[in-house]
């Protein structure tokens, strides 16, 4: 879809991939850019520099995608939809049924107020953990369904409400598979991103960082600056209907991960190991080729420069972070 002169609606536009996109639609020529963020997750501070441009505001009307006539208020002469609210993967552990609520029926909410609105088309935020731990690597979108975890389930089924009502409406769409998102502005409650984070509370305090397991567990980390273009391109592309990976096809172990913020921190402390606790993946590496082919999408972003800009960040946002922090308990940080 042109984006020239449209108007756009970024569901949780105000948490970590959703500002992100917001930045990257603001070097478009887009005419307007809507926020619908209930702020359970998402912050103001993320969106700070975006609202200073006059095509960004903030839905007046709410931001909850379980309020039917609000969500649907906030579509009218909506061209495109980013779709990004969800429930993290530990807290779908933890509450089931409420993140049946959001991620499933949520995600139908959105979908029907789309089709009712006759909104061109939608990119759906999906995830990886529809795989499950990979059983061959790379990961193409053909790989089967091997997850257990609640959260894959809910993407699972949002990829297939949009397959199936897509059809059957007329509704244009792509759904995006993403890998570990990390970067600026992340926050303490990603299941995999956050131990970033805690490796790094750790080396300022001048503690050993600890890696639960032998560390060989490998992920494929990929900068949210990427995912929030990768997500104008899959609006701006004319493929559609089906669901794409989002990452960088290279895998990383949590030892080598945490070697690295070592050193770019000029650290010399000793990692400390301890007995792996609960884990949902060890072991997920996607396949790019299939974005890159379809959508124009290449990573740019590698590990080391993406680690030293989430460094950046924390430093330019200490206060902030250490109120997250206390905010956790302090569990997330130890």
């Amino acid at each position: 879809m042109d984006i020239a002169g449209k108007k756009v609606l970024v569901i949780g536009g105000a948490g970590l991939i959703g500002s992100h996109v917001v930045d990257e639609l603001l070097k478009t020529d887009v005419r307007e850019i809507v926020v619908y963020d209930n702020f359970f997750r998402g912050s103001y501070d993320n969106l700070s520099e975006a609202l200073t441009d006059p095509r960004v505001t903030i839905s007046p009307h709410g931001g909850d995608i379980l309020h039917v006539d609000i969500l649907n208020r906030a579509m009218e002469g909506v061209d495109g939809v980013f779709h990004l609210a969800a429930l993290w993967i530990l807290q779908c552990h933890e509450y089931p049924e409420t993140a049946f609520e959001v991620n499933v029926r949520g995600t139908f909410n959105v979908i029907m107020a789309a089709i009712r609105n006759k909104v061109k088309r939608v990119v759906y935020s999906s995830s990886a953990s529809v795989y499950g731990d990979a059983v061959e690597l790379p990961m193409t979108e053909d790989h089967p369904y091997n997850n257990d975890t609640f959260y894959g389930a809910s993407k699972i089924a949002g990829e297939h409400f949009f397959k199936s009502l897509g059809k059957r409406y007329g509704l244009d769409w792509v759904g995006l598979r993403y890998m570990n998102v990390y970067g600026p502005r992340q926050d303490y409650k990603g299941a995999y991103i956050a131990v970033m984070h805690k490796i790094l509370d750790r080396i300022e305090r001048g503690q050993s960082p600890v890696v639960f397991g032998d560390g060989s567990q490998q992920y494929d980390f990929v900068h949210v600056s990427d995912v929030a273009r990768a997500n104008v391109l899959a609006m701006q592309s004319s493929v559609g209907g089906r669901n794409y990976n989002v990452g960088r096809g290279i895998g990383t172990s949590i030892k080598d991960l945490t070697e690295l913020l070592l050193n770019l921190t000029d650290s010399d402390l000793p990692i400390k190991y301890e007995p792996a606790g609960l884990t949902f993946v060890t072991n997920r590496i996607g396949c790019p080729k299939a974005a890159e082919q379809d959508l124009g999408f290449r990573w740019t972003v590698d590990l080391p420069e993406g680690m030293r800009s989430l460094i950046e960040w924390r430093r330019s946002h200490e206060e902030a972070l250490a109120a997250k922090q206390r905010a956790t308990g302090g569990i997330l940080a130890s």
